[in-house]
């Protein structure tokens, strides 16, 4: 069934060139040029560049998306073409050009000149291509993208994209849905950094992948201020004076500068200085912040928008999300089976949004009895069965696991990255014991959920609970954090508002906002305030805004209307902290009138 084109007040507005702010904000050089805009696009069953282009496409929009201007679904036989001009300014050429993708969904390959440059497979990480042997310092130069986009035709991750769309599962999306931009470096430059914080000891350390041997000066700026620096090859250490630094929160997102500069190449970066992890406190095993124990407040965020599919109106667009789920008092995003540009990732960073992130899920077509029924009564599959999984092919298998490691490495260095979510309720699951050993050893600095929802196969950092339906119940677990991973789901339709005015999708509807906001209230009060006295250690309600049939979000699908009451989220929200004062209490630290804003009411 055909949706209602809603438009953003961001979509209203976007411009001939849109999304022209610089791209990766964790690894900038002044050298940048920004290729969204209006491309040529041609659809095609021929696997060979058309003669002819059909018509333009608004880059980074995909093509079934309105503001893409285009309004066009790939099928799994056609080939979708992009083409455009570019020129070289004199000012920036130097030695090598670099031509960059955020993301194409999902196989592509890139010409220059009918030179190709770069083949990819994936439809969620960023890729780059040297382009310097096929491009032309002067004058014009022709790049075009060929793609291939089968969504839930094969293996390939998706997501929750489907050419089926429906209830929970939605319209798909194909092609550049990221900016494309080039940028010019010299012959021997700094191909890319790995930022370590290492709270206990007061120092950062940064891994170098350079083109060349010489030493590299590592600077910790904070503000215009220069902190420390220390030179060297491969891997620099660098240490706080005195061992003193201001410790990264959502609550104080303290940011610092970080600058690398060789004979010939120059970086600008950040960092925050955190500590994740998962530890005894008191009586239970919790999520720790800094040697602290801190509950993770969260919302399933899909990344959907009503006018841009994956990909947002603009970079205010972006922002408005993260802040207004901060202002309703949330700490914790869970980016549900997407990957976001890096700026979204950016913005988290510096307005302090600690953020779960789930990796995509693709396989074959999902096995409704493993997925939807049995765990409604209490089966759990061992996921070595491939085919009940959707992941018989070896193939699908190593493509998961190649992306997988290339997510975990495009996001190390973003500072709110706090949990690793490799599979979500089974969608393509295997080997989950095996997958969250792996990540581990990619990433040692962060938690785990190795399978969220059901089908746990006893790893991970935390047991991973799914609830909907009925009540929450506290189960029997010493080895791992409880979490409340998904839960709620509560619906309100507001018709001027919603996508689809015949089909509603949600797990409890109410009828009006009143209802609605008191059943979240009940709902808050009965599933999550008084368990966390008890253990649990996170809270993740479903979701932040409507996704097409879907009208469980606190915000509509266009961004335009809160459905819930910000002062009674933000009400709920403040009795969800209490657990600071139950770990005190358990441990004899806390008096009576100490520091503790609000805490005081629950004695």
């Amino acid at each position: 069934m055909s949706l209602r084109n809603l438009l953003t007040t961001w979509g209203k507005d976007v411009s001939s060139k849109p999304l022209q702010e610089y791209p990766r904000p964790q690894f900038v050089r002044k050298s940048y040029i920004n290729l969204n805009g209006w491309w040529d696009y041609a659809i095609t069953v021929k696997d060979v560049i058309p003669a002819d282009f059909h018509g333009k496409i608004l880059v980074p929009f995909s093509p079934e998306s309105q503001l893409s201007g285009v309004g066009r679904q790939l099928r799994g036989k056609e080939y979708l073409f992009y083409r455009r001009s570019f020129t070289l300014p004199k000012t920036f050429v130097k030695d090598r050009v670099l031509l960059h993708f955020g993301a194409v969904d999902s196989v592509c390959d890139v010409y220059v000149n009918s030179v190709a440059v770069c083949h990819h497979e994936g439809g969620y990480n960023s890729f780059t291509a040297d382009i310097t042997d096929a491009v032309k310092p002067q004058g014009d130069n022709e790049l075009v993208v060929k793609v291939k986009d089968l969504t839930d035709g094969g293996y390939q991750t998706r997501g929750k994209q489907s050419t089926r769309r429906g209830g929970m599962w939605y319209t798909p999306q194909s092609g550049i849905w990221q900016t494309v931009w080039m940028e010019s470096v010299p012959a021997q430059y700094i191909e890319g950094i790995r930022v370590t914080p290492d709270f206990d000891n007061a120092e950062v350390k940064v891994d170098l992948k350079c083109t060349f041997d010489d030493p590299v000066t590592v600077v910790i700026t904070d503000g215009d201020k220069e902190i420390a620096k220390n030179d060297g090859k491969d891997t620099v250490t660098v240490r706080f004076p005195d061992g003193k630094f201001t410790p990264w929160t959502p609550e104080d997102p303290h940011l610092y500068g970080l600058r690398l500069i060789s004979r010939r190449d120059r970086v600008e970066s950040y960092f925050g200085m955190r500590k994740f992890g998962c530890e005894v406190a008191g009586k239970y095993r919790r999520l720790m912040l800094n040697n602290k124990p801190y509950f993770h407040n969260g919302l399933l965020d899909q990344g959907y928008w009503s006018d841009g599919l994956y990909t947002a109106p603009s970079d205010e667009a972006l922002i408005f999300d993260i802040q207004t789920a901060k202002s309703l008092g949330f700490n914790m995003l869970r980016k549900h089976v997407k990957v976001e540009c890096a700026r979204w990732y950016y913005h988290c960073d510096r307005l302090g949004m600690l953020v779960w992130q789930d990796m995509p899920s693709g396989g074959t077509r999902i096995n409704k009895w493993t997925t939807m029924y049995a765990p409604f009564v209490g089966v759990t599959v061992k996921d070595g069965d491939f085919v009940r999984f959707g992941r018989q092919k070896d193939e699908s298998r190593q493509a998961y696991e190649r992306e997988y490691a290339e997510m975990i490495d495009q996001l190390y260095n973003c500072v709110s990255v706090a949990m690793w979510v490799p599979f979500n309720e089974g969608w393509g699951q295997f080997d989950a014991l095996r997958i969250a050993e792996l990540t581990k050893k990619l990433d040692p600095t962060r938690t785990v959920d190795h399978a969220s929802g059901w089908h746990d196969q006893g790893g991970g950092d935390v047991k991973s609970l799914h609830v909907y339906f009925r009540k929450f119940r506290m189960p029997r677990e010493t080895d791992r954090s409880v979490c409340l991973t998904e839960f709620g789901g509560y619906s309100y339709k507001d018709e001027a508002h919603s996508a689809n005015l015949d089909n509603t999708y949600g797990y409890r509807r109410f009828s009006d906002l009143q209802s609605f906001n008191n059943g979240l209230k009940a709902l808050y009060e009965r599933d999550v305030i008084p368990w966390i006295s008890r253990g649990l250690s996170a809270a993740v309600y479903t979701q932040l805004s409507d996704v097409e049939d879907e009208v469980n979000g606190l915000l509509t699908y266009d961004r335009k209307k809160l459905k819930v009451d910000p002062d009674l989220m933000r009400q709920i929200n403040s009795q969800c902290n209490t657990y600071k004062l139950a770990e005190l209490l358990e441990q004899g630290k806390y008096k009576y009138g100490d520091d503790l804003p609000g805490y005081e009411e629950t004695l």
